[in-house]
This record gives structure tokens, sequence and C-alpha cells, in this order.
């Protein structure tokens, strides 16, 4: 194998955006995290759904709407035969 050519593995720190700091190794002294296993939805079980200009609801009206016509369907096609 060639010599000097692998980067040097140092111990890292790995910074998070919510101030939690974890220790590891890596090739970059500091690596710095927008979220983590600490501040993350799926690992602290306070998952938010966030509503923006009533989307859930306009996709609920929608659903509806859908819903309704393919019973008009059904049920037209039931007094068809």
């Amino acid at each position: 194998m060639k010599e000097n050519i692998h980067p040097k593995y140092v111990d890292a720190e790995i910074r998070c955006a919510c101030g939690n700091v974890i220790k590891t190794r890596s090739t970059k002294p500091t690596i710095i995290v927008g979220i983590c296993n600490v501040c993350h939805p799926f690992y602290t079980g306070q998952q938010k759904f966030v509503d923006t200009a009533g989307r859930v609801d306009k996709f609920q009206q929608r659903l509806l709407k859908t819903q309704a016509a393919q019973a008009a369907m059904a049920s037209t096609k039931k007094k068809k035969r």
C-alpha cells in the first residue's frame, strides 16, 4: 500500500443546532449538523403536523368529494342493472 495518501483520522465533535455535542472520530475535527437524535421529532415522540395554508383541509375536502362521486357512480350502476 502507498504511504501518506490517507487523510488523518482524528477525534471529532458533532455539534447539533440544539446544543447537543457527540464525541466521535472522523477526518474533520468539527462537524455541524442541523438536527440530531436528541431533537428529531421521530426520536422525541413529539411530531407536529404543520398545516400550511389549510392544505390538509383542502385535501380532506377533495377526498370527500371524490368519495361522494364514487358512491354516486356506484349507485347509478346498480340502478341500471
